[in-house]
């Protein structure tokens, strides 16, 4: 079972997603919250897989209530769902530990499919999400020189394989690409993140525009 705390300071809305998610048998809402102080202390004692988190709550914020999540209890995924898309929330709440992004008017099977990626472990953003990341990291002038550095840690496949995460690339797209089996995809990810001492895919996409690392495969 994936287990769900959904919080939002909106009453229909959570009544909204406790009734769509229960509609798959293998996710099971533990709890709801409708402030981020709610949410905080109610993930550190329930222990929910995903964490579906608002960005505009009362008394605390999703992205303020995300960072102290990963603080407090880093096993704990956090998938925002809001109608807002402006970049200050999206880069808030990814660099305060976002395993994903999602607007609400996403199609339900998105979201069901979306709960069970983040808590599996990867991450997921809505594709105008990943457009507006790409773009955004696109405009950075001056690439870090201590993440380049980090990046020549990296093997010349590990560093193909982030360049095209970069891209918005799925491991099915990227295994296709090398004509390479899927797990071998995972694993070239799982070290490339291990390396870098990154989370999951979304810090991998900043990473790899902070690096510059586009940049320098061009």
């Amino acid at each position: 079972m994936t287990r769900v705390l959904i919080s939002d300071d909106d009453d229909l809305m959570r009544a909204g997603l406790i009734e769509l998610l229960s509609n798959d048998p293998t996710i099971q809402i533990i709890g709801q919250a409708s402030t981020g102080r709610e949410a905080i202390e109610r993930a550190c004692r329930l222990r929910p897989d995903v964490v579906l988190m608002d960005i505009r709550m009362p008394d605390l914020d999703g992205i303020a209530t995300t960072r102290e999540l990963s603080r407090m209890a880093p096993d704990v995924k956090v998938l925002i769902l809001t109608t807002f898309d402006q970049d200050d929330y999206i880069f808030g709440a990814l660099r305060a530990g976002a395993s994903g992004f999602l607007l609400k008017r996403t199609r339900p099977e998105e979201l069901i499919t979306a709960v069970h990626v983040i808590a599996a472990g990867d991450s997921l953003l809505s594709p105008p999400v990943t457009r507006r990341v790409i773009d955004r990291m696109a405009q950075q002038p001056t690439p870090d020189l201590t993440d380049q550095a980090r990046v020549a840690g990296l093997t010349p496949r590990e560093r193909e394989v982030l360049q095209l995460i970069a891209r918005g690339l799925s491991n099915r797209e990227i295994a296709a690409a090398f004509v390479v089996e899927e797990s071998t995809i995972r694993t070239h990810v799982k070290r490339l993140l291990m390396k870098l001492d990154l989370r999951d895919r979304v810090q991998a996409v900043i990473f790899a525009y902070e690096s510059g690392l586009n940049q320098l495969q061009r």
